[in-house]
């Protein structure tokens, strides 16, 4: 029986038919060009309002309020050696500058909590809790971005106990670095005369926290996920953030003048309530910029987003016939084993979908995963049969949450000799036969 939300989806299904379809039928260009952009403008929009960036930025937010002081303390300390401890003061403060006056007081005090972790002994345990709350923080942000690329696996804990070292360690020096950087490029008097600001010294610098905000954008977009961003895709996304950060932050700013009014009623509650709509907006306008990226690097991802996608028991079989087939072929030249994400593009394939084959895979054996996420054959490929990537795609692992449907002998006995007829068929074939032969065996045949 149809729910009160039928004809709402059969709306929505006509005009996803009308964007996305129309053009290609239609050959127009004009056409196309106006609805390339409306098809991205749609996507981010049904993402927006489905709930789940939403909800990842609500957990982010939380992550940000206890890992806020240990992460400023931790670059504190690491720009410490480098005698620009003191810059990071103004890079706090661009960031918290949409909040107007709050903005100042809550970087002041954000700053004296740094200075008593500072100077305060933590002993071995505090210093161990602060550097847990810093990785626990990348993490988050690791999974979140991980989620606007459909990627499943996370980073293996040995990348993870590394390249997040690297981020705590660099990360703080080249975004202070390039704020620093960019203020004396625009400080310069070659650039003042270029640009008109000569004699107006209230205006210089004016634009480097912006082109900080897009680099950092750019950065994590590029690093953080695991999978491989192209630069482009990366640029855009960041573009798209930066531009929406600079907006939503100037419209931020005039709702924090007049909230501040309700100063009477929440009393010292204010700031904290401003800045956490901050923070939240903040982290909102990240992952938005990072499904852009997303959806410029794999556009046939538009329609579905992070909807199921539909899948047939064939093509399945195909994909984990053809996964291994692509991963014995490289073990056999001996190049550089499969990233996920790589094989998935090959393959032309969504990367969920990928993944997922590959899990049944791996969980049989036929498939190992190394240390720095690539995958490669389990087994010696003489000792995998087709049968038994077949059987690893149709017979997954035992759930007690599966249906038990109760037995029909006719339809049972029909099933079952559908499936010995493919045992028997291919149990003699293995990977590397398939490999050898320049023609694949065909139904019936049993290769020796």
């Amino acid at each position: 029986m149809p729910d009160a939300l039928t004809p709402f989806r059969t709306l929505q299904h006509r005009f996803e038919h009308w964007l996305f379809d129309w053009p290609e039928q239609t050959g127009s260009r004009s056409i196309q060009l106006v609805a390339t952009p409306l098809g991205y403008a749609y996507a981010l929009l049904r993402d927006l309002f489905g709930g789940d960036l939403g909800l990842r930025a609500m957990g982010l937010v939380y992550s940000s309020l206890f890992a806020l002081v240990p992460v400023v303390a931790v670059s504190f300390s690491v720009l410490k050696a480098f005698g620009y401890h003191r810059e990071l003061e103004p890079v706090l403060f661009e960031f918290l500058r949409p909040l107007g006056e709050k903005g100042t007081e809550l970087t002041v005090k954000i700053m004296e909590f740094v200075e008593n972790a500072q100077t305060t002994v933590l002993g071995t345990v505090g210093f161990v809790i602060l550097i847990y709350t810093v990785i626990v923080m990348i993490e988050k942000i690791e999974g979140a971005l991980n989620f606007t690329w459909h990627v499943e696996r996370p980073r293996s804990l040995a990348r993870r106990a590394t390249e997040y070292v690297v981020i705590m360690i660099v990360g703080p020096v080249l975004m202070v670095a390039a704020l620093v950087l960019l203020t004396r490029i625009e400080a310069s008097d070659m650039v003042a005369r270029v640009s008109g600001l000569a004699g107006t010294t209230d205006l210089r610098g004016h634009y480097a926290p912006y082109l900080l905000i897009i680099g950092l954008f750019w950065f994590l977009y590029v690093y953080m996920p695991n999978t491989r961003v192209r630069w482009r895709a990366a640029f855009i996304g960041a573009l798209f953030g930066g531009a929406a950060w600079v907006g939503v932050g100037a419209i931020f700013t005039r709702i924090a003048v007049y909230a501040t009014q309700a100063a009477a009623i929440y009393a010292g509650f204010a700031i904290v309530l401003l800045f956490m709509l901050w923070l939240h907006l903040s982290w909102l306008i990240m992952l938005l910029g990072g499904q852009l990226s997303f959806y410029v690097q794999h556009p046939e991802h538009l329609r579905t987003g992070h909807g199921e996608i539909p899948t047939t028991s064939f093509l399945r079989e195909r994909i984990a016939l053809g996964a291994m087939l692509l991963l014995g072929e490289r073990f056999v030249a001996g190049g550089p084993r499969w990233k996920v994400s790589d094989l998935a593009d090959h393959m032309d394939v969504p990367a969920s979908v990928l993944d997922g084959e590959l899990s049944l895979l791996e969980d049989r054996g036929l498939v190992l995963t190394a240390e720095d996420d690539t995958v490669a054959p389990g087994r010696d490929l003489g000792s995998i049969t087709l049968a038994e990537i077949l059987d690893a795609v149709r017979h997954e692992t035992p759930n007690p949450r599966s249906p038990e449907p109760r037995r029909l002998p006719k339809a049972d006995n029909a099933a079952r000799l559908a499936d010995d007829a493919m045992r028997a068929s291919l149990s003699q074939t293995t990977l590397r036969d398939l490999l050898r032969d320049p023609e694949p065996p065909r139904a019936g045949e049993v290769v020796g």
